[in-house]
């Protein structure tokens, strides 16, 4: 299982950037706590949430959104499988 460190968000924030998004942090008044831009593949995250919730908006985000694997590097794509196995298991 993965820990809620910033090594782990830099890692997500890494793997999506290669996926070609862009994740932001900004204010505003999302319902969820987050907006995707589909269009222009900007994620934008509430910058108040603490690094827990950054994860876990992002990983609901990756459920939601197309990542093509063959666009990611081996180590990142090693890593988004296993955030899936564990996406999965809980």
């Amino acid at each position: 299982m993965f820990k809620y460190t910033t090594n782990t968000l830099k890692k997500i924030e890494d793997l999506l950037k290669e996926a070609g998004y862009i994740v932001r942090y900004e204010k505003g008044n999302f319902i969820a706590g987050y907006c995707v831009l589909e269009s222009r593949r900007v994620i934008v995250i509430n910058r108040y949430y603490e690094t827990e919730s950054r994860i876990n908006s992002l990983l609901e985000i990756m459920g939601k959104i197309d990542i093509t694997e063959e666009e990611l590097s081996e180590h990142s794509r090693e890593f988004f499988h296993e955030l899936q196995l564990q996406t999965v298991k809980v």
